[in-house]
């Protein structure tokens, strides 16, 4: 007589699981492709602004600008003066002493704390150095501060020495971070989509042809206008990706 197999009633049923296949029963089933759905970043207004971890370059410049922005604010105006009079890159401090008026002259805002470049300093170079590096957005803004205001100045000087124009050219107020900021757009624009590109390249440009039509102050119309094709004429710069970091471990 055939035995039958005695099935212990304190033991779970396992004849419908599969052998050597571990957490069948009870396990969490794995959701299907057509069910994943990807996680919708939410905007964050807060990245226009510099951090210090995030932006270092932007927001230790930056809060040098609020220092020296405080001073021509609550400052005596006679040495408010004299600090704008030494830090200008006017043709007779560039011929004295260029590399310390070229960069003081940048420590300065003309305008104030709410003026448009000093707005656009923060916004601008921000959204540059988050998608290029502090390295580049630094280089961007001195190739655009300095070339536009030698650009802007040497011919002063030439029609000075050539007698076009008179000696008192080579003295005047030239101060500020707009030449910078000026590069600093034409750049960003290499480095975001077409349809933020062209617009933001297309209007910026439309205001600083305006500026330079209505003749107000033609040298620094022009220097706006040169640093915005430097920003322009960089973007095989900014375009270029960011070297890997190589990590070395010596012997231990």
């Amino acid at each position: 007589m055939e035995r039958q197999p005695v099935q212990d009633a304190c033991l779970p049923d396992v004849s419908g699981l599969l052998d050597g296949v571990p957490r069948q029963r009870g396990g969490p089933s794995a959701p299907s492709p057509g069910r994943v759905r990807k996680r919708r970043r939410l905007p964050r207004p807060w990245r226009v602004l510099p951090t210090p971890v995030g932006t270092p370059f932007t927001f230790g410049y930056g809060a040098v600008l609020v220092v020296t922005s405080l001073i021509t604010a609550y400052g005596s105006p006679a040495l408010v003066r004299a600090l704008h009079q030494g830090s200008s890159t006017d043709v007779a401090h560039l011929v004295r002493m260029p590399v310390v008026v070229l960069v003081a002259s940048a420590l300065w805002v003309a305008g104030g704390l709410l003026s448009p470049f000093a707005v656009g300093f923060l916004v601008v170079l921000t959204a540059l150095e988050r998608r290029v590096g502090g390295v580049r957005t630094a280089c961007v803004f001195l190739l655009g501060h300095v070339l536009a205001t030698l650009a802007t100045e040497v011919p002063v000087g030439v029609g000075v020495l050539v007698g076009y124009l008179p000696d008192s050219s080579l003295h005047r107020l030239d101060y500020g971070v707009s030449f910078g900021v000026a590069a600093g757009v034409g750049a960003l624009g290499g480095v975001l989509p077409p349809w933020v590109r062209w617009p933001l390249l297309g209007v910026f440009g439309w205001m600083l042809v305006s500026d330079l039509v209505a003749f107000a102050d033609p040298m620094t119309n022009w220097g706006h206008l040169i640093a915005f094709g430097i920003g322009i004429a960089v973007w095989p710069l900014v375009r270029m990706p960011a070297a890997p970091v190589r990590v070395r471990w010596g012997r231990m």
